[in-house]
């Protein structure tokens, strides 16, 4: 797989997504993209079109349990599984996966990292907002957003720590990275009234970055302290300067991931430039083996042909596979489902990514037996 760059635009899915399964990671409201209707239909079979799914694993595992499973999984035509689990846990599936002609992949959670004793008891690897709020004492929108600054070595080498402790495992499809962003700086048009937030500009609680290592670093090279800009929300450099910490640390646990082998992929926002605006997340610029972009169009009161134009401004970006997230409870009914498998397809996707396929209704259920016979 080619990883080089180019540079052509979350409990959980980020408030799951506020996001990362941000996580998306990842602006106001706006009126529907004015666009044709994409034609959907796919006149021949192209089996290198991969249906996979996030999962949860547990904390024993059981293999009778997921032996059934899997054949569930099996019958939907998904062969990718995006496991969240232990190290240990992934150890004893991988094994049962690959006798089933399918691929797990270790699902972890980067930056957010919620309820964990061990960084808990480091506070000064969080990440600081623009009021200065550290975000371990301050939870932006949720308890469970406890966010570690990509600009502190040793929060960053406890994140490479973690990964390593996956690449052991034989057969690993890949580490698949979550949460590998900031704070959402702008919820999602349908998010911002669930929190009585009306977000026209970036917020200084919800604007993050502002680790002392950050500030520091930015001003032996410009001769200025952010926090000291009257509107620091608006200078481009500080902008990407804050987006280079998140790209280094990629980049890095890329070179670690290659070294065992084992490829790195990541679950983003919908498309470069709106994650950039969003959670200041440029994946266009990391050396990835895949992204999976949670195009979670309810999010952002948006309709199908949303998806399709996300999947293809990705596609457009970058030269790694894009897997198309989609967010199975704002597709409930199957022709629109089925629409939105299709039309990541005719944009240019490589598979697609359902959060989750455990909540799938009976409906649903029959479009992916329809779709893995064509797709």
């Amino acid at each position: 797989m080619t990883i080089k760059k180019i540079k052509n635009w979350s409990l959980f899915i980020g408030l799951f997504m506020i996001t990362a399964c941000n996580s998306q990671k990842e602006e106001t409201q706006k009126e529907p993209l004015a666009q044709p209707v994409v034609e959907t239909e796919i006149s021949e079979k192209d089996s290198s079109f991969t249906f996979s799914t996030w999962v949860h694993g547990d904390k024993a595992y059981d293999a009778d349990k997921w032996t059934k499973k899997l054949a569930y999984y099996d019958s939907l035509g998904i062969t990718e599984l995006l496991v969240q689990a232990s190290p240990e846990f992934l150890k004893d599936l991988v094994p049962l996966a690959t006798s089933m002609d399918m691929k797990v992949h270790a699902w972890m959670w980067t930056l957010n990292q919620p309820g964990n004793k061990e960084t808990q008891a480091h506070p000064e690897w969080y990440a600081v907002n623009r009021k200065g709020q550290n975000s371990l004492e301050y939870r932006a929108y949720v308890d469970y957003y406890q966010w570690l600054s990509p600009f502190h070595p040793e929060a960053c080498a406890y994140i490479k720590s973690k990964v390593k402790s996956y690449c052991s495992i034989e057969n690993l499809a890949s580490v698949h990275l979550d949460y590998v962003r900031y704070v959402d700086v702008i919820l999602g048009a349908d998010l911002q009234p669930k929190y009585n937030l009306k977000q026209e500009t970036e917020m200084p609680e919800y604007d993050y970055g502002y680790h002392p290592i950050a500030r520091a670093g930015f001003k032996a090279i410009f001769g200025r302290d952010p926090i000291d800009m009257e509107h620091p929300e608006l200078s481009t450099e500080w902008r990407q300067y804050r987006l280079n910490a998140i790209t280094k640390l990629v980049n890095e646990i890329s070179d670690l991931t290659h070294e065992y082998g084992i490829p790195l992929t990541a679950a983003v926002f919908p498309f470069p430039e709106m994650s950039r605006q969003m959670v200041r997340q440029a994946w266009n610029d990391w050396n990835l083996d895949a992204a999976y972009p949670m195009l979670y169009h309810s999010f952002y009161r948006e309709g199908i042909n949303w998806i399709g134009f996300g999947t293809k401004q990705g596609v457009q970006d970058v030269d790694f596979p894009i897997h198309a997230g989609l967010y199975s409870p704002a597709l409930r009914r199957a022709a629109e489902l089925e629409e939105a498998i299709l039309i990541t397809k005719k944009n240019g996707a490589t598979g697609m990514c359902i959060f989750t396929a455990d909540d799938l209704n009976a409906a649903q259920k029959q479009v992916f037996i329809k779709l893995k016979a064509i797709l």
